[in-house]
């Protein structure tokens, strides 16, 4: 109904006679491109640097934005409530149509194209008016792009051709693949990092350069008879899909003759650990102390010379490295004893082709206090609110080591007949220590690996749920961090150690647990002990603006170190009591593997899609049938399958309808799949774009799955023939409320296929959709509210 009442009011009623709404614009795009090499022209030649005119956005259909323009500035509304609504990031001004910008707009079309390789395009225009509303086609004829035939390196200077040819294996263009002129300038910095890693500390850009030679010089080899020359080109090129050029890479050395460029080598290297922001390096009350070959200058003692000179990469007599520069920058800020790092190299007089490194460090406090206060609410409970308490310290025993210790504490409540109750409340702590290095038995040189930490955890956590159960984790881990490049990093944790204590209510017991022998094993005591690797890649920066990914996998064993520990203490103890027998709680064995992929396409400055694959097993091994309970999949809720509420969905086909299930859904699983796509826009910024209100339409698909028959959960077995079948499919749309520093997430789902529906075979339930029901609603339609992004 709002979407028809926009659609009614016209944009066009302010406008004089000899004014034109442009209100659309469309690319056609034709020549001998490929299907999906026109998908992309079309895309680039509908940005705002190449076509100048862009219409208004559209919201439901309607130009809202402009109609509230009109409201304010020609309708003279003015009122609370308008003066909300008319804020000017919510207001577009109705885009007149200028013929002059679409000239200059074909124009930049075309150098683009060009820029693309294809030289032989054509664009016209059509306009199309109606009702004082203009549409213009633009008319792209593309013709053939041209590939590379050869290419050609003109470098005078023998050292530096050797340098290019060495990395020429890398090199981003390559004979065969079509021309692009963005490709040339990532060529130049390539080459410019090349070199300059090779020691060539005053090499500029500006003096690699590319010639294109479209013509081809066959034309020119007789030049006594240039028709050879033409008839050899015509024949050479007759078979050709598509017309070739060839580059030549120049370098060259400064006009001025008596400047070339030299290979240049640190000498000396002098750090500053705790320069003022606005300090001076000649200022007397710097006292120095030699380490090696570091030079150190310092006015306090707030770091150990050993500390510092095994953080600081560069060496004296190594060449000088852009690379190297910049990994020595990161190691430092690494540390996180350093508000700011700053690097200087400056020329020695005395001895040419030589640098003396000067690093500036400007330290952060050391000590750190926070508290958190957090309510929330979610599918199972109506209100929580937690209270967590930090402190950190940056430099333990001036060695850059940190230590954290946080305190938390929370309950649930629910409304229950009227009344509020405690569903469950939670305390806990834990304690870390991270070092800045690699803690071994043996020596691991950190090379060009970057955010080293070895990090020490404890920690022990207290749940109460209300009339079920009470657990106990204390925790421990000792492992490793770092980045193996820029977009790589990995988490290994050799020792990994759970004691999981579990107090039932004899009600609960009775009435729930014993009465499921899956879930009585589950809510079994145990020790989880083992290791756990994970790998993490995420290339989310500015060279991937447009579409970039994040992939996360995970390996956990349990079980391997710790049943040779107990056979050891069983051995050795006189009494014969190994460790399970002593603690009455036995070890759990198991294997557990994950793997998490998410992809982003950003389709313009205002929407994004999403896509995420989620694979999750649990394997039990040895003495183990079943997995841990803390270690199980679960499917449903705010981040998982959202047409169903946390722990209602599965396993497979299984639907828990018992009247404890209503008050206590728990469903778990040894296994997960899960895909999710998500469509997230703009909608309106609010209080002068301090609040940005976004939305999002989704399809969320998956389950999880036992890997052995339960007779309590019949069909909740995994089985690939029917996996189709077993999939759940829910859909739906949500609201963000961007606050820059948090947001807030509200998504309302709805089942599509329901795996234990049993109206028809494939289990979709589109049939049974009854939106005018206000009962089927609200069992059906989920109302989830959380904080972040689902992925």
């Amino acid at each position: 109904m709002i979407s028809l009442a926009l659609a009614g009011c016209s944009n066009t009623k302010y406008l004089q006679k000899n004014q034109l709404l442009y209100v659309d614009a469309d690319v056609d795009v034709k020549g001998e491109a490929s299907s999906v090499e026109k998908q992309d022209i079309r895309s680039s030649l509908t940005s705002k640097q190449l076509m100048l005119q862009q219409s208004n956005s559209l919201f439901l259909g309607t130009r809202f934005k402009v109609w509230l323009f009109n409201q304010k500035y020609n309708e003279k509304k003015s009122n609370w409530f308008w003066n909300l609504v008319l804020s000017p990031r919510n207001l577009e001004e109705p885009v007149i149509y200028d013929s002059t910008k679409t000239k200059e707009s074909v124009k930049r079309m075309l150098g683009y194209l060009n820029n693309q390789g294809y030289f032989y395009a054509t664009i016209d225009y059509e306009e199309s008016v109606k009702r004082q509303k203009v549409e213009v086609t633009y008319k792209v004829n593309t013709g053939k792009n041209f590939v590379i035939n050869k290419i050609y390196y003109e470098v005078p200077d023998t050292n530096i051709l050797k340098v290019v040819k060495e990395g020429e294996q890398l090199s981003l263009i390559k004979t065969g693949m079509a021309y692009k002129q963005e490709v040339l300038g990532s060529e130049r910095e390539r080459l410019m990092r090349l070199i300059r890693n090779a020691g060539y500390y005053k090499f500029d850009r500006d003096a690699i350069e590319f010639e294109i030679d479209t013509l081809h010089k066959t034309l020119f080899r007789n030049l006594m008879n240039p028709f050879e020359g033409i008839v050899n080109v015509y024949n050479e090129r007759k078979g050709q899909d598509r017309p070739k050029l060839d580059i030549s890479v120049r370098i060259w050395h400064p006009e001025d003759s008596s400047i070339r460029y030299q290979k240049y080598v640190l000498d000396s290297i002098v750090a500053y650990p705790d320069y003022p922001v606005y300090g001076n390096n000649a200022d007397s009350m710097f006292k120095t102390i030699q380490r090696r070959e570091l030079t150190i200058r310092y006015r306090q003692n707030i770091l150990k010379p050993s500390v510092l000179d095994r953080s600081i990469l560069l060496k004296s007599g190594e060449t000088f490295s852009q690379q190297h520069t910049n990994d020595a920058i990161n190691r430092l800020y690494d540390l996180g004893a350093w508000q700011f790092v700053t690097l200087q190299y400056r020329e020695r007089k005395d001895t040419p082709n030589t640098l003396n490194a000067y690093l500036f460090l400007t330290p952060k406090r050391r000590q750190e206090i926070g508290a958190n206060f957090e309510i929330s609410t979610s599918s199972d409970y109506l209100m929580g609110s937690g209270v967590s308490l930090n402190y950190k310290h940056l430099n333990i025993g001036h060695s850059a080591t940190q230590l954290n210790v946080s305190l938390n504490t929370g309950i649930e409540l629910i409304r229950s007949q009227g009344s509020w109750m405690l569903q469950s409340q939670e305390i806990g702590g834990q304690v870390s220590l991270i070092f800045p290095r690699f803690i071994t038995p043996f020596r691991i040189a950190q090379g060009t690996r970057t955010t080293v930490r070895t990090r020490l955890t404890a920690g022990v956590d207290y749940l109460t749920r209300s009339s079920r159960f009470y657990i106990s984790n204390v925790n421990a881990s000792f492992g490793y961090e770092w980045n193996a490049s820029l977009y790589k990093r990995w988490i290994v944790k050799p020792i990994s150690l759970n004691y999981v204590g579990v107090n039932l209510n004899p009600v609960f017991r009775e009435t729930v647990v014993n009465l499921n022998p899956y879930l009585k094993r589950s809510f079994e005591p145990a020790f989880i002990g083992g290791e756990n690797v994970t790998y993490i890649y995420s290339n989310n920066d500015v060279l991937h603006k447009n579409h970039y990914s994040y992939f996360r996998a995970n390996i956990e064993e349990s079980g391997a170190w710790l049943n040779g520990i107990n056979s050891v203490w069983g051995a050795i103890a006189t009494n014969g009591n190994d460790l399970e027998r002593l603690t009455n709680m036995p070890i759990a064995n198991f294997l557990k593997l994950e793997a998490d992929y998410r992809h982003y396409w950003t389709l313009n400055d205002h929407s994004l899609l999403a896509t995420r694959i989620y694979g999750g097993v649990g394997i039990p091994y040895g003495k183990s049938d079943v997995m841990p309970y803390i270690r199980q999949f679960t499917a449903g809720g705010p981040n998982s399958i959202r047409a169903w509420r946390l722990r209602t969905l599965g396993p497979g086909t299984f639907k828990d309808s018992s009247l404890t299930a209503s008050t206590f859904p728990d469903q778990t699983g040894d296994m997960k799949l899960e895909a999710n796509i998500e469509y997230r826009f703009d909608l309106l910024r609010l209080f002068d774009g301090s609040i940005n209100l976004k939305g999002a339409t989704f399809l969320d698909i998956g389950n999880i799955w036992m890997l052995r028959k339960d007779t309590t959960r019949v069909g909740g077995e995994f089985n690939l023939r029917n996996l189709y079948h077993d999939l759940a499919v829910g859909t739906g749309a949500g609201l963000r409320l961007d606050f820059s520093f948090f947001l807030v997430r509200m998504d309302w789902g709805i089942p599509v296929k329901v795996p234990y529906f049993t109206g028809n075979k494939s289990g979709w339930y589109l049939s049974q959709w009854q939106l005018g029901d206000s009962k089927w609603r609200r069992d059906n339609i989920i109302w989830n509210v959380a904080i972040g992004y689902p992925f």
